[in-house]
């Protein structure tokens, strides 16, 4: 799987088909605009940015979100928040995408957030999201639609966020070891190895890590797996499988790993509410 975020390098964008953004919705009437789309699998809406901000949601397949600063993957019941002005592409993560995006006038609604996140979609949100896409444009406040615009909102603003984010190094002594990294989840080289083909002590190069990710190498590299399976186990992938492929020794040691990040089993995890 490749994350790298740089708009030069990322591989899928040049050898998958590009499909482009949508367009006409940052001029539409009221506080959102709703919009469906399919995109069939391995399909890379290309890079773009919105003037509303931008609720994601897959009702069906697995996306993965890039922007400069790195790599959000969104597995079933999670959708992603795209604040104003953030340019990014979209990519159907191995399988087709079917897609719900609600785009948000956020001067009527300063509360929204403020940074790209992954965040959990309720079963109560997602109800609310696939109603929106039927709703009038810009409807009164105190008639149905309106009423369920603004219970939608609120329920916006409140979202748990999901620590689904890899962000990225621009660091060009460790450009080698994260691409290894990310395509090759699994390595089991350490900064101690690196160090001895980059040129930098172990110790700098986790100080870069540091300065450029807030993660410790470690962390990073963990993140890396993390979301390597997410999108492997979303496909169907066993979770024995991906355990080792990720460069665990054992099923439970992996297990362990994902409920400490994600708070659930991978079972548990997806699912449905």
């Amino acid at each position: 799987m490749t994350f790298n975020s740089s708009k030069q390098t990322v591989s899928d964008v040049s050898t998958s088909p590009v499909l482009p953004p949508i367009e006409g919705v940052d001029h539409g009437p009221g506080v959102i605009v709703a919009r469906e789309r399919e995109c069939p699998a391995d399909h890379v809406i290309d890079w773009h940015t919105h003037q509303r901000a931008q609720l994601l949601y897959a009702v069906r397949g697995i996306m993965r979100v890039t922007t400069e600063i790195g790599v959000w993957v969104v597995p079933p019941q999670r959708a992603v928040w795209i604040p104003p002005g953030i340019e990014h592409h979209v990519k159907a993560q191995g399988t087709p995408l079917s897609l719900r995006s609600l785009y948000i006038d956020v001067s009527r609604r300063p509360d929204l957030p403020e940074e790209c996140c992954v965040v959990t979609v309720s079963p109560l949100l997602r109800e609310l999201v696939l109603a929106a896409m039927s709703l009038t444009a810009d409807p009164p406040e105190n008639t149905p639609d309106g009423r369920l615009l603004n219970v939608l909102l609120d329920q916006i603003e409140v979202l748990p966020a999901a620590s689904l984010h890899l962000p990225m190094i621009k660091d060009k002594r460790l450009q080698a070891l994260a691409n290894e990294l990310m395509e090759g989840p699994g390595s089991p080289k350490t900064l101690s190895d690196w160090s001895k083909h980059v040129g930098a002590s172990e110790r700098t190069l986790a100080r870069i890590f540091i300065k450029e990710t807030g993660m410790t190498f470690g962390h990073w590299r963990q993140q890396v797996r993390l979301l390597d399976a997410l999108a492997r186990l979303a496909r169907g992938d066993s979770v024995t499988e991906v355990a080792y492929d990720s460069g665990y020794a054992s099923q439970s040691a992996f297990i362990s790993m994902f409920k400490k990040a994600l708070g659930k089993t991978p079972r548990k995890y997806f699912e449905r509410d």
